[in-house]
């Protein structure tokens, strides 16, 4: 057990750094937009890496690699699919959503923006993707919980129950203490975190081998297909998986810290480090997967915990490969990713609840100071859900996680890019596109699951069209609408 010292002891490390992250983020939030959008004054390189470990969550270091090592490079087609999403994302939505949303009686959520841009002026189009957002991130919010509690369990020993519970506190104290710019703080160091070990632990596994032959070798013992990028993948399957990338445009998680930049200047230069940093990042999950292969062909004896679960590829290779105190700044990546990613989770929920229900609904007169204490009690409600929702790690509500990111891709990528570059657009249709992409993505998952093409694929078109017939069928939007998006993109274009 003395071996788990020097782990345990990073590891707390860590979580009491987050926690006092937090505390400096309490003193610099002084109104609810500080809270949800830290004041709209980050700079291009916290934007960048925010945005990036808010997106990139366990999986990277998990399911990724897990993948990899299973069933070869076939498996990279996704990270293929996500880099060129991203990169279109930062392209064409980031700039203009920073302006729009300002624009838009300074929008600080997407269904405020959606309300504005569109004057909703019965809220309907707040409601429903208020909805959306709440259905789909409660669900995210329990993975990210059972998550966490299965790296605790696996490296301390633990109770399942023990373990959800240290893991939640950890992340739900610094998000209900600082809001918004302890989550990005903490976001930019996590993702410093993941980069660190991605790139590391490859590195070391390739030197554990002679030289390249032995590695060759051993790769071709294990599995010859491996270095096949195609293996057994039709064409419907490799379009399926980089249709991943289109979910970009509809994650609420990742477009609130475009819309939080300092400055729409800012979005250029972020967009060059956020992409570098997600390549390298997804290149080392890939590398550890598939050096992982070789490795354990060499060191069957080490095998047995990953024949059992591919997933823990890269817990196991760093509990082997390095030191311990080492090994317990690596795998505190692990948790800085589950983290990172449920805390804006958490952050968006809660200022969902609290801007677009509580303050337009109930308390329109609210002072800030309200407001802020207010987002604060929805974290701790939002959490008590979730970790009701985890209790059971088996619980089917996790399957659903699968097509969280195709139901909001879907439901809010078309709305979204279409708002910011069609003026002819008008509520009815974006509250078409809205209903269609969620439905149709829920009803391809679940009934026509068996046909092999990711849902994302049909709900993101069906909702495309959906937006431009009824929009094209209805009125016009009034001067006042168009007005104001040709203000928006008029400062937009002034800007770059």
């Amino acid at each position: 057990m003395s071996s788990l010292n020097p782990t345990l002891i990073t590891f707390l490390f860590y979580i009491v750094a987050m926690v006092v992250i937090g505390l400096l983020a309490y003193r610099a939030t002084s109104n609810f937009s500080d809270y949800i959008l830290g004041g709209r004054r980050l700079g291009s390189f916290v934007t960048a890496l925010s945005a990036g470990a808010s997106d990139m969550s366990g999986w990277l270091l998990m399911g990724l690699p897990g993948a990899i090592y299973l069933s070869g490079l076939s498996e990279m087609w996704i990270a293929i699919g996500l880099i060129i999403g991203a990169w279109l994302n930062w392209l064409l939505v980031a700039g203009r959503l920073r302006v729009h949303t300002e624009v838009q009686n300074n929008a600080l959520t997407l269904p405020d923006y959606f309300s504005n841009r569109f004057n909703d002026q019965k809220k309907i189009l707040r409601i429903v993707s208020a909805v959306i957002i709440l259905i789909f991130f409660a669900i995210y919010c329990a993975s990210g919980m059972v998550a966490g509690a299965r790296l605790f369990e696996s490296m301390f020993g633990m109770s399942y129950s023990t373990a959800l519970w240290i893991s939640a506190i950890a992340t739900v104290s610094y998000v209900f203490i600082g809001g918004f710019l302890a989550v990005s703080w903490t976001d930019t160091i996590q993702a410093g975190f993941m980069i660190f070990a991605l790139l590391l632990t490859p590195i070391v596994v390739m030197l554990s081998f002679s030289d390249l032959t032995q590695f060759t070798m051993a790769l071709e013992t294990a599995r010859p297909q491996a270095m096949d990028v195609i293996g057994d993948l039709s064409f419907v399957a490799i379009m399926s998986l980089l249709a991943w990338g289109l979910g970009y445009f509809g994650q609420p998680h990742i477009l609130v810290r475009f819309m939080a930049a300092d400055s729409v200047k800012s979005i250029p230069n972020a967009r060059r480090i956020g992409m570098t940093w997600m390549t390298l990042c997804l290149g080392g999950a890939v590398a550890a997967g598939f050096f992982g292969i070789a490795y354990f062909q060499q060191h069957p004896e080490l095998a047995g915990v990953v024949s059992a679960n591919p997933e823990t590829v890269f817990m196991e290779l760093t509990k082997i490969l390095f030191n311990p105190w080492v090994a317990g700044i690596v795998l505190a990546a692990i948790l800085a990713a589950i983290m990172s990613t449920l805390s804006c989770q958490l952050l968006v929920c809660s200022s969902t609840l609290t801007e677009d229900f509580y303050k337009s609904f109930l308390r329109k007169s609210a002072s800030q100071t309200e407001l802020v204490w207010v987002g604060r009690i929805m974290v701790l409600l939002i959490s008590i859900l979730a970790i009701y929702m985890a209790g059971n790690p088996d619980s089917k509500v996790l399957g659903l996680v699968a097509y969280a990111w195709a139901g909001f891709g879907a439901a809010f990528g078309p709305l979204i890019i279409l708002s910011l570059f069609w003026k002819r657009m008008t509520l009815n249709g974006a509250l078409a596109g809205m209903v269609v992409g969620a439905v149709m993505v829920i009803l391809w998952k679940n009934v026509w699951g068996d046909t092999g093409v990711y849902e994302i694929i049909p709900g993101f078109i069906c909702s495309l069209i959906a937006i431009v017939v009824v929009s094209l069928m209805g009125k016009a939007p009034s001067n006042e609408i168009t007005d104001k998006f040709e203000e928006a993109d008029r400062i937009y274009k002034e800007s770059i």
